[in-house]
């Protein structure tokens, strides 16, 4: 029924912008005062106020519908018997609940659990039915509020502008309210798993065995959390992938930029963006299908030993992968320096290398560092290239022809399969988590420092 009340208030709106709009044209032609604001801001200022009031109420109604309603089931229950539950035990209660509301019974219920579900089915359509006419009404109401305001010295304008202001602003603190939860989850749950690990052991350690005993019949490791290994790997294998996409995008984007003619350019610089585009996966099965066996047909005929999956194969794809965030981001840059600048260089004498080094790259860092930055956080946080062709398990070494694993991967592997939330194995990955936070904190700051000190103002 949510379905059909976003899209009656998609219908009413349109016919509403299309409804004020006839009128304030109307009433335009009729009176010959000027009118304040151009009917396509009286059609705007209808729809607006048609659309965001009930659209609100239906988002409001659907967040709090679920709450509601499992309040009202546990109510029908013995509530002596409901208030000796823990969370946990209510939890299954009222999934066991919906699951036979839906049919998937998988053991014989209760006659209370049965009962619950019957009256979960009819406060469900009632539910439904009530959220579809009220949100039906607020339309309503919000059209012909708005359609009565049209008149001449009316001020649909400001009013237009008023809501995209608090558009923005809303949209603004989402953001914001976004990434403190984000970080504040990450502080919670990373506390929650240093008071069961110590923190030199996390930072320090060089052994990183999570596989730990769940439970107290179950044979398992001590586990061992020394993250070392693992961020040793996210380095090995993002530095090979930007030692390949850093050069290969900055001369690209040179070229382009520089020596390249119009028809050139405009076939090259879409291939280029194409690789931006294609799955992580894709770029997982050419590692394992065509540049990992390369690499150990060719290790073979140099008498080397190349892994399967290997720090190198893996770095080498995600290289290719990275290549457009560099040479796009850096070929804007340089288009945006002003022609007069490569005009001068040229007339005092220096040549096309010359005005490139030494005019160009300083004038046009701040591009080209948010272009590598962009490119190095994506290196720090790809899974599926890592997964597919450099391996899982974590391994204290740098040779690039080895296995290594990465924080992603690893924080994928942790949360995977039924665990439970509150033992040192699930939370390790909101550690890792954190770390990878703090370290692309870091270059953010290494990035905007560099940026200060070598860039050239014009």
């Amino acid at each position: 029924m949510a379905g059909s009340a976003f899209l009656v208030i998609a219908v009413l709106t349109f016919a509403g912008y299309l409804l004020g709009r006839i009128r304030a044209a109307a009433v335009r032609s009729r009176d010959q005062a000027a009118m304040h604001s151009l009917p396509s801001y009286h059609a705007k200022n209808v729809a607006i106020w048609t659309a965001v009031p009930s659209f609100l109420l239906v988002i409001v109604w659907l967040l709090l519908q679920n709450t509601v309603i499992d309040r009202l089931l546990l109510s029908s229950f013995d509530p002596q018997a409901v208030a000796a539950m823990s969370g946990a035990e209510k939890n299954l209660l009222v999934s066991e609940i919906r699951q036979v509301a839906e049919g998937r019974i998988f053991q014989e219920p209760s006659l209370a659990v049965r009962a619950a579900a019957e009256a979960l089915r009819g406060w469900r359509a009632t539910a439904a039915w009530a959220l579809f006419s009220s949100a039906l009404g607020v339309t309503l109401a919000g059209f012909a509020f708005s359609y009565s305001r049209i008149a001449t010295r009316f001020r649909a304008r400001q009013s237009v502008e008023r809501s995209m202001n608090i558009f923005m602003i809303v949209c603004s603190l989402v953001a914001i309210l976004t990434t403190l939860g984000i970080v504040s989850s990450l502080l919670y749950e990373a506390g929650q798993f240093f008071a069961r690990v110590p923190v030199h052991e996390f930072l320090f350690g060089l052994r990183w065995e999570p596989q730990i005993a769940l439970r107290a019949d179950q044979v398992a490791g001590l586990g061992a959390f020394g993250a070392v290994p693992v961020f040793l790997g996210t380095l090995v294998i993002a530095a090979i992938a930007m030692g390949f996409a850093v050069p290969v995008g900055l001369m690209s984007a040179i070229y382009l930029t520089e020596f390249a003619d119009a028809r050139v350019r405009s076939l090259v610089k879409p291939l280029l963006e194409i690789l931006a585009g294609i799955p992580t996966v894709v770029y997982g099965f050419f590692a394992v299908i065509i540049v990992a066996p390369s690499m150990r047909t060719a290790g073979d005929l140099l008498d080397l030993v190349v892994s399967p999956n290997s720090a190198l194969a893996a770095g080498i794809v995600m290289g290719i992968m990275l290549i457009p965030f560099v040479s796009s981001l850096t070929d804007d840059a340089l288009t945006a320096v002003p022609r007069s600048m490569r005009d001068g260089s040229l007339a005092v004498g220096a040549t096309q290398g010359e005005t490139i080094r030494k005019v160009l790259l300083p004038a046009a860092l701040p591009g080209i560092m948010g272009g590598i930055l962009l490119a190095l956080s994506r290196a720090v946080g790809e899974t599926m290239i890592v997964v597919m062709a450099a391996g899982l398990i974590a391994s204290l070494n740098v040779n690039p022809l080895a296995s290594v694993t990465t924080v992603t991967v690893q924080i994928v592997t942790l949360l995977i399969g039924d665990s439970e939330f509150d033992n040192p194995k699930t939370l390790a990955a909101f550690a890792l988590g954190l770390m990878l936070f703090v370290i692309t904190l870091m270059l953010n700051i290494a990035a905007l420092t560099i940026v200060r000190r070598y860039r050239e103002k014009y």
